[in-house]
């Protein structure tokens, strides 16, 4: 059995009859609404609470700087050196030998070849100040004949060892330092050989 088909018309109301209507139905929403409101916040707290992702609790990430040996050794109380202080002077130099123009150079190019280990190392323990200054020389000498076999900037590092002894030793290297062209102090990320 087939029904006959009817469009349905919508019914033209006059202007101020649509408004009065949409007031009114706004009207009755919002009690709806007032009613159901604390209903649906507990409803939305339920579905907040199943969508969170639980993270654990931080833990303290493990430092990955390396420890000096000095924080790393348990120290013991010696009575017998209280108030006599550690040893003067620097134990040892790190330097950097080779062409004038290029041992301050400071680019990422220029310095990667500065980044390898000291090959060339002189042990001044013992020596008199006369004699420090002799070894360094003839130690600049083929240091610098290294240096300029080498590849460029051609500047090589090198390690003075002077000791722990008296302030002497290290001043006179210190200051052999200071007076030689062809020689300059490594910078600190170098200083750790």
């Amino acid at each position: 059995k087939k029904y006959p088909t009817t469009t349905i018309k919508p019914i033209s109301l006059p202007e101020s009859d649509r408004e009065r209507d949409k007031l009114a139905h706004s009207k009755l929403l919002s009690k709806v609404f007032e009613e159901i409101d604390p209903k649906l916040k507990v409803i939305r707290r339920q579905l907040n609470d199943m969508v969170l992702d639980r993270q654990s609790s931080k833990t303290k990430k493990s430092s990955t700087r390396k420890t000096s040996p000095v924080e790393t050794t348990n120290t013991v109380f010696n009575p017998s050196v209280v108030g006599i202080g550690g040893k003067a002077g620097r134990t040892s130099f790190v330097v950097n030998v080779g062409r004038v123009e290029n041992l301050y150079k400071s680019s990422k190019r220029d310095r990667g070849a500065l980044h390898r280990p000291p090959q060339a190392k002189v042990d001044l323990h013992g020596c008199t100040q006369e004699e420090a200054v002799e070894k360094l020389g003839s130690s600049l000498k083929t240091w610098m004949k290294t240096a300029m076999h080498g590849s460029y900037p051609w500047v090589i590092p090198a390690v003075i060892v002077c000791g722990g002894g008296n302030q002497i030793l290290s001043e006179t290297v210190d200051g052999w330092i200071k007076h030689t062209e062809s020689v300059a102090n490594a910078p600190k990320c170098n200083a750790s050989y």
